[in-house]
């Protein structure tokens, strides 16, 4: 039985304290150890998992206990850092190279809170704000701010000023460069599994950080739109909209969220003289979708979403114009009858776009399902029938598509007749 080293003591910290504090569901619980030495850890049957901090995993909870630290800059970037570890290193020490004060609370095993920089205030006061000066030496911690207001601020919060005034100082620095693209990726989606998507474009805005990070995303601002179609005019707040309800449609999917994120990226290559309209977008977007993609090192079943979204979604906006064949070479361009699961994708996408517009949240979007009824009719057309009559080689795919294609049409009809 796993036990902490007589006389060092240990302490709930961490987002379980936070979100206990916040009412909200709390994920996995992490300790602190203080007073203990790695080799006292070891001795009393816990793994160290640590190679650069003192971590280790409980032998019967799998649950982190980390040795009380500090830590030192000793480089760029949000790996340049020297840790510190023994049993002379006091809670509050540990507590003050937190990142945000509402992080920086422990909770002692009788239920005690130690909370030195008045992160229950914060939390109270729906604040974001940082622990200490020394903020600013971690450039990634830009991104988690930005991370963490895309679920807080549905909860009211904001990002204290002092805060901000500090992020754009890492901002200005040059190094949110030295930030490697995984852990970039890794904290975007993050933010796009969360309620507020928006939140985490606005809060890198606001510290200036947006450009450094998501150039393709920060281009998108200050672009016209014709207001007909797009009340809220400027194409960065339509983005923002899109990624909200893109959260709303599909709650914690990063792959639909991020497939959203990028519908739009080519009106940024729109020339000026041509706003507000924005002709071949979609086309344009191609391009800036695959870099950013690349650069990020994002999944590829996420760029291949994304590349299909921004060459789509006007299609699909307009599918009840499209005839049967031209729907059925959209599918098979999708991959559609291979992976099926991405025609729902795809829709789900376009809904977020059309109704990510200021005053239009909650319209209606038949497309989706017209989407979705004629795409089931073409897969259930099977291959048996064609089979049976001998065809095979290049005609049985001729074949086929003109089986699907009929299926599509009569789809179709039936949906203009039924009540």
């Amino acid at each position: 039985m796993a036990f902490i080293p007589e006389h060092a003591r240990r302490y709930l910290v961490g987002g379980a304290v936070r979100d206990a504090l916040l009412g909200l569901q709390a994920g996995d619980r992490d300790w602190v150890v203080v007073g203990a030495s790695v080799t006292q850890m070891l001795d009393a049957g816990y793994k160290q998992v640590g190679r650069d901090f003192p971590v280790f995993l409980h032998p019967h909870t799998g649950e982190e206990y980390a040795l009380a630290r500090t830590e030192r800059k000793s480089g760029r970037g949000y790996t340049g850092f020297i840790a510190h570890a023994d049993p002379s290193v006091t809670l509050d020490d540990d507590l003050r190279r937190r990142d945000f004060t509402i992080n920086a609370i422990a909770q002692a095993e009788d239920g005690t809170l130690v909370d030195p920089f008045g992160g229950a205030g914060d939390i109270r006061d729906r604040v974001l704000r940082h622990v200490s000066e020394a903020f600013i030496e971690d450039p990634l911690r830009v991104l988690r701010a930005a991370r963490f207001m895309a679920r807080l601020a549905p909860l009211g919060f904001r990002v204290a000023p002092e805060t901000v005034t500090l992020m754009r100082e890492i901002a200005a620095s040059g190094e949110l460069a030295a930030l490697v693209p995984e852990r970039v990726w890794q904290e975007l989606a993050k933010a796009l599994r969360c309620a507020q998507p928006s939140a985490f474009l606005r809060t890198l805005r606001e510290a200036d950080a947006l450009h450094a990070v998501l150039p393709e995303v920060d281009a998108l601002y200050g672009v016209p739109q014709r207001a007909d179609f797009h009340p809220e005019v400027d194409t960065g707040v339509h983005q923002q909209l899109v990624c909200d309800m893109a959260a709303q449609l599909a709650p914690g999917d990063d792959l639909i969220g991020y497939a959203a994120l990028c519908h739009d990226l080519g009106k940024a290559l729109t020339p000026p003289e041509e706003w507000p309209s924005h002709r071949m977008h979609e086309q344009r977007g191609i391009e800036p979708t695959i870099a950013m993609s690349q650069r990020l090192k994002v999944p590829t079943e996420h760029r291949e979403l994304a590349v299909m979204c921004s060459r789509e979604h006007l299609n699909i906006h307009r599918i009840a114009e499209l005839k049967p064949a031209t729907v059925h070479d959209l599918i098979a361009r999708c991959d559609g009858f291979r992976k099926p699961a991405r025609i729902d994708q795809l829709a789900r996408v376009c809904e977020a776009d059309a109704r990510g517009r200021a005053g239009l949240s909650a319209s209606p979007y038949p497309q989706a399902t017209s989407l979705r009824r004629l795409h089931a009719a073409a897969m259930a057309v099977g291959s048996e029938a064609i089979i049976a009559r001998g065809i095979t080689g290049p005609a049985f795919g001729e074949a086929l598509r003109k089986a699907r294609i009929d299926a599509i049409s009569q789809a179709r009809s039936q949906a203009s007749i039924d009540p």
